[in-house]
């Protein structure tokens, strides 16, 4: 009897350990198919960068383009400013007071990609229309955004996208 409790025992032990080196050795074979899925240094790079906002008069607006996108950087003026922290949050069609949307007052930084379809809104350069509300104006299916990029008329859902930013100095943000 204890010779058929002995034998059970191992008999476990080698199962066990059969199993293990099963699973160790499937996983060594594995991990390269899975690994070589990730993306390669040359995409993490540009999955940030960093912008020198120094020359950027107020009233001024620059485009960057980050992951291939385009981003809008614009320095707000004082107006501005004041238009968008006091317009009425019944108003809006995606509710989000101003100061939400910027870690300064002063900048603001927003993808310049239409909630709608894609496209990208006019209200960059000086010479472009900025739409009902002074901010952005998407000429493809008539979106306006205020000064603050967020949707005030027009067939788009949301307010244009903010990309994680950080200030790394006074001069300098880091996107993404």
């Amino acid at each position: 009897m204890s010779d058929t409790v002995e034998n059970q025992g191992r008999r476990d032990f080698i199962v066990v350990a059969t199993n293990t080196m099963l699973a160790v050795g499937a996983a060594a074979v594995i991990y390269p198919f899975v690994n070589q899925m990730n993306p390669a240094a040359d995409t993490l790079a540009l999955s940030s960068i960093e912008v020198d906002i120094s020359g950027i008069e107020e009233g001024q607006a620059i485009t960057v383009k980050w992951r291939g996108k385009p981003v809008f950087i614009r320095h707000r003026t004082a107006k501005e400013i004041e238009l968008a922290g006091q317009v009425n949050m019944d108003d809006l069609r995606d509710p989000q007071g101003d100061l939400d949307r910027v870690e300064k007052p002063e900048l603001l930084v927003i993808q310049g990609i239409c909630t709608h379809l894609g496209c990208v809104p006019l209200g960059q350069k000086i010479s472009e229309v900025k739409g009902d509300y002074n901010g952005w104006f998407c000429p493809c299916h008539g979106s306006h955004y205020d000064t603050s990029g967020r949707i005030r008329k027009g067939p788009a859902p949301t307010n244009l996208e903010v990309p994680p930013y950080t200030f790394l100095s006074d001069n300098v943000i880091k996107i993404g």
